[in-house]
């Protein structure tokens, strides 16, 4: 009983620390995209994101449509 009370109190904490950090990763890649990739702190998220595209090579534009779809599942909530 005591694990299923900690495992709730585990999901709803993790839940909120997500939506708290979507909004701001997204807000990094767009001002990365506006500014460049040589702005402070936003630089690095859009880096990172590119680098991770770019590994995937050929089928980055499957992994950016699976993070469009990924996302908007998460708006639906």
């Amino acid at each position: 009983m005591n694990f299923k009370i900690t495992l709730a109190s585990l999901t709803t904490f993790l839940n909120k620390v997500t939506k708290l950090l979507i909004p701001l990763v997204i807000v990094s890649l767009l001002l990365g995209i506006i500014f460049g990739p040589t702005t402070p702190f936003v630089g690095d998220v859009y880096k990172n994101v590119t680098d991770i595209l770019n590994m995937l090579g050929e089928d980055a534009l499957l992994a950016l449509v699976s993070l469009v779809i990924i996302l908007a599942y998460l708006k639906k909530d």
